[in-house]
Parts: C-alpha cells; structure tokens; sequence
C-alpha cells in the first residue's frame, strides 16, 4: 500500500447543525446558495439557511437537475460573476453538490466550462463552496468529485480536484423525513455500488480498507432489510454517515478501484434519462457475473463477511445473487427491461459512447473492454 490521504472538509453531524454555517463561513464572504427544485422550501431547510446567514450579503440560484447540466450551471457561474460571489453554498443531494463544485471551478476559468469535463482544462482553481446534505447517496459533500451532464449532446462525464473539496459539511438527519421512499432507496444503493467498486476487485492484503468496507456493506444491507423503520432518527443518521462515509477516500486509499460500473451507468443516463443509481443496480450484477474469475476470491470473501453465506464452491455466485436481491428487496430494478428500456440497439449504443468518451478498457483489471459491455447489456437486459 502506497498512499497519501487528506480529507479537508469539516463536517458538522446532527440535529440542528444547519445552523453551524453561521459560523463556517466568513461573514466577509458574498454566498451563492445553489439548490434544486425547490423542495428546501417546503422541507424547512431553506429558513434554516437563511436563518444561518441572516445580517449577510448573499442570494439564490436554484433549479438544478437531478443530473446536473451545464446549460443550467452555466447561468449560475455568469451569476457569480456579475454579482461579485466569492463563496457557495450548496443545499441538496449529490447533483446540487456536483454542480456547485463545477461552478466553483468553472467561475475561475475563462474557457468553455465544458473543458473541465473533457480533460482539456485541469482544475487547480475554484470557489470556495461548502454543502447542506438534504439526499444522502453519493457522498460529494467530502470529496473532490463531480459527474456533470451536457443536454445537449446527451454526455455525462465525470472531473475531480482537490480545489473542489468541500471547507465544510452540515449533514443533519431530520432533513431526510420529508424524502420520497424512491430517494431514499436509490441512496442506498448508490452508496454500496460506491463501496462495491472500491472492494470487489482483487485481494491486496489491505486489512483496515476491507474490513471497513464490510462494516458499511453491511450497515447498508441492514438499513435496506430495516427500510421500514427509516423514519427513526438511528435509521437517518446511520444512513446518512453510511453513505458519506462510502465515498470519502478511506477505503479507496491504496487499493485497486474499478468504477466500470458507474461508466456504464453514467451512459445509460445520458441516452435514457434513467436514474442513476437505477443504472448502477442493473449494470453491477450483470457485470459481476461477466467479470467473475477475476472477482471471484473477494465476491467470495463478500459472501463471508457482508451475507454471512456458507462456505461453498458456488460461494462468489450466491454473493452476486444477495446483492441483486438486495437491490430486489427496496424496488429497484436489476434489469434493463425492469426499467422500461427494451431498446434492442442499447448495447451498441452505450459502447460507442464509451468509445467516445476514451473509455474503451475499463475496470480493475482494464478487462471490461467496449465487446465486455455490450456482452454485460445483453445479459442486463
């Protein structure tokens, strides 16, 4: 294991900790609140903001997407940048979050901020912004990563940088009691294919990053088998630093990753409006079972230590099954046709795009080659 950690963002847990912004951010500072599509309103979170900021000199932008455009975040960096804005506020799940952290660097740079995305301009500039978690799920409230979508050519991509880090994090479980039940559900799962694409790969004898992806694997395992009882504060606040803790870098660190998953899944939102972690339920099973002998010792240490399934030869099959009817047992769909796309030219499709985008061996191993996926649709499907 060779690595460098550093997590900067500060994160404030609990009931009531909105109000810590008060004090997290500079009272000098000119604030963009960024958020969605407006339930902050009816939810209680956006006077709690504005409570927090009150005697400050700040203003709104909201109508972020579920996956986030740059046609709209565009508007919000020419907000900034004719209002003077030096500080962001993010209040939302992981695409408000996302699309702050694009603002933040594309309100530094003079190009297209489309660049940021492609690979043509690195970010080593931004705004500072810091997060209110209202969607736990994807755990950008204390990373440096972003996937932003271009509507217009129907691309999702993905950029990180350490200057788009989170200073600060308030993630206060009451904020969850008003989510839909679809919501809270695909958190979950986005939150254990996170955990899964840092740990089914191969064995690297890295103890403490294993042994805490099996610790959050199985809190999502029992959160998901507990789903009724979501409305309970240990429920909320477990879900919530689950899901954060799923995506912070630590189990990440050292260890081969293989997000091959998550790049098909981005293609499947861009060409079909899908979400997110509804493509990632359908794309991992399918891609496990392709990928199977070069998983197969840690599906089966999987099967061990998150199911607690008995040894067997067929020990990695029946892991696969328990995580599909994982997904299964919160209603999400594992297969395309689950999820109304029965486009029989989906394969071809999503593996051209990858071909586009640069992405033609990806996984671990850089064995999910463009014929892999098309074979991991057709078996999705």
């Amino acid at each position: 294991m060779k690595f460098t950690y550093s997590n900067p963002t500060a994160l404030y847990f609990g009931q009531g900790k909105i109000a810590a912004i008060a004090k997290a951010i500079d009272p000098a500072k000119k604030v963009l609140v960024i958020y969605g599509g407006g339930s902050i309103k009816a939810n209680g979170v956006y006077d709690q903001v504005a409570a927090a900021l009150d005697g400050r000199q700040w203003l709104e932008f909201s109508g972020v997407e579920p996956n986030p455009t740059v046609e709209t975040l565009d508007k919000a960096v020419a907000l900034i940048r004719k209002e003077g804005v030096d500080f962001i506020l993010a209040v939302g799940g992981g695409s408000v979050i996302d699309g702050s952290k694009y603002v933040a660097a594309a309100a530094c740079y003079d190009g297209d901020g489309w660049d940021i995305l492609t690979g043509r301009h690195r970010v080593s500039q931004a705004l500072p912004l810091g997060a209110v978690l209202t969607l736990p799920a994807t755990g950008s409230e204390s990373n440096g990563g972003a996937v932003i979508t271009r509507k217009t050519t129907k691309e999702k991509l993905v950029f990180s940088s350490d200057a788009v880090f989170p200073r600060f994090a308030v993630l206060d479980p009451d904020v969850i009691k008003s989510l839909p039940e679809r919501q809270i559900a695909n958190g979950i799962v986005d939150a254990f294919v996170h955990v899964c694409e840092q740990y089914l790969t191969y064995p690297a004898k890295a103890w403490v990053q294993d042994g805490y992806a099996e610790v959050l694997l199985r809190n999502l395992a029992n959160l998901a088998t507990q789903f009724k009882e979501r409305d309970s504060d240990s429920w909320r606040a477990n879900f919530m630093w689950t899901a954060n803790q799923a995506l912070n870098g630590l189990i990440g660190a050292g260890v081969p990753q293989d997000w091959a998953t998550h790049m098909i899944g981005h293609e499947l939102t861009a060409r079909y409006g899908l979400d997110h972690a509804r493509t990632l339920a359908i794309v991992l099973p399918s891609l496990l079972r392709n990928q199977i002998e070069n998983k197969r010792v840690k599906l089966a240490q999987m099967g061990r230590n998150v199911f607690g399934l008995i040894p067997g030869l067929d020990l990695s099959e029946r892991a696969i099954a328990s995580i599909e009817d994982l997904f299964r047992s919160l209603d999400v769909p594992v297969r395309l046709s689950e999820a109304g796309i029965n486009d029989p030219e989906a394969a071809d499709a999503i593996s051209a795009a990858l071909r586009t985008h640069g992405m033609e061996k990806l996984g671990e191993r850089g064995a999910v080659t463009l014929e892999v996926v098309r074979d991991i649709l057709v078996g999705a499907a």
